[in-house]
């Protein structure tokens, strides 16, 4: 049986909850988006997270959907660029223009990903 201990907060007792390494992917550093996914469940989805921290299973999802968004990522720059080239020489004449457009659609893409995988 798992032993919770608890802090006092305010007038209520509220368990010490840490997120332990569970066996699953021990080498893998949990990026941006894992971060930001396990930040949401926190504060806005707490029994889902006390139950998948219980069942041990929160690594997992955090790591998948880390992996998941970075994969989107990708994806949707290439086809943002597809659709919307950028001339390279542009890299090259006007930096600043590039940077800015190259931004706005990295941005694009993250508002994206944001509302498909991460707060949801």
């Amino acid at each position: 049986m798992i032993e919770i201990t608890y802090h006092k907060d305010g007038g209520f007792f509220v368990p010490d909850l840490y997120l332990e390494k569970e066996n699953y992917e021990n080498d893998y550093i949990i990026g941006k988006y894992g971060h930001l996914r396990l930040e949401y469940l926190k504060n806005h989805k707490k029994a889902e997270y006390i139950i998948m921290f219980m069942n041990k299973t929160l690594r997992k999802h955090i790591v998948e959907t880390d992996k998941q968004a970075k994969q989107r990522f990708e994806i949707l720059m290439k086809q943002m660029l597809e659709k919307n080239p950028i001339d390279e020489n542009l890299k090259n004449t006007d930096s600043l223009n590039w940077t800015g457009l190259m931004n706005n659609y990295k941005y694009s893409v993250e508002e994206i990903i944001l509302k498909e995988l991460i707060y949801i």
